[in-house]
């Protein structure tokens, strides 16, 4: 008598496996939200990224030692790493400031316009050229903004104009991690981001001399912003490698109507129907662009 050959399952489509890194994405982009908010009643932003990045440097060594790659770490280009990690940290303070002040999902909106900035600023930064749909999908995005924001002497708060200047410092993150790929491996970009900033947050969060230390209620929620933050750029990463760009921004969009909700139930914060209406005009931006550049001709 035979035993029978179990069958073999065939392995998901990349689509489904591309939405299960996402999903783990949007949860951590929205805890970091959430546990960002949470600890700002203890400590200020710049405290917030210090332990946070202490957490991601603990987190990052300890990856670095358990898989040897520590040879991967290299001396090249010192100058563009400390850049691109003060971008970094700059954009990352304006965003925690931004979700302490002003709706979750406004912050969110403006937050998604970073690939657009890239467009306009990527002439300057990478040598790229502006090409007419390049420039149609910014305006979009720009139209977007004006919806989110709804700039007036009421509506334009610091908040607003904090989270949509973060967005342009992702965006100078973003094209500063392009050039550091040519040349760098993940694993040497995220040692100098979380070793930079650490000094960064040292030099940001000492410079009134005092530095307050996280109480029992502020450490678990510094924790979950450490961990969250790596986490989420992680599978956000493995999203990408995945699935093409066309098929991953729709799904990190999502990231909207869940922090929509969750600032809903925790922080009893209005559905704004300008906020939902302003990022589909980001996103179309976004998506437009995307879609035209995967289909012309290299």
């Amino acid at each position: 008598m035979t035993t029978p050959v179990p069958a073999i399952l065939p392995a998901p489509p990349p689509v489904l496996r591309a939405a299960f890194w996402m999903v783990g994405a949007i949860g951590s982009f929205s805890a970091m939200a959430v546990a960002g908010r949470e600890a700002s009643l203890d400590l200020d932003t710049f405290e917030i990224m210090l332990y946070r990045s202490i957490v991601g440097v603990v987190i990052v060594f300890a990856v670095l030692t358990l898989t040897r790659r520590w040879h991967e770490v290299s001396r090249r280009h010192p100058g563009l790493q400390v850049a691109r990690n003060l971008a970094h940290f700059t954009g990352q303070n304006l965003w925690f400031y931004a979700v302490t002040v002003i709706p979750l999902a406004q912050v969110f909106a403006l937050e998604f316009t970073s690939p657009l900035w890239v467009l306009v600023l990527s002439p300057l930064v990478l040598g790229e050229r502006l090409t007419p749909m390049r420039a149609l999908a910014a305006v979009l995005g720009f139209i977007g903004i004006l919806i989110v924001a709804r700039p007036n002497a009421d509506s334009l708060s610091p908040g607003v104009i904090t989270a949509a200047l973060s967005a342009i410092c992702f965006a100078l993150t973003i094209m500063l991690t392009k050039k550091l790929t040519r040349t760098e491996s993940i694993a040497c970009i995220l040692f100098y981001l979380t070793t930079t900033q650490v000094v960064f947050g040292l030099i940001a969060a000492g410079f009134d001399g005092d530095i307050a230390l996280p109480s029992a209620t502020s450490l678990p929620y510094v924790a979950v912003i450490g961990c969250a933050g790596l986490m989420a750029h992680f599978c956000l990463t493995n999203a990408l490698s995945i699935a093409p760009a066309t098929v991953v921004v729709p799904l990190d969009f999502a990231r909207l109507p869940v922090i929509a909700v969750v600032g809903m139930l925790l922080y009893q914060e209005p559905l704004d129907l300008f906020v939902f209406l302003g990022a589909l005009v980001i996103f179309a931006g976004n998506y437009l662009n995307i879609w035209h550049e995967t289909r012309r001709p290299r």
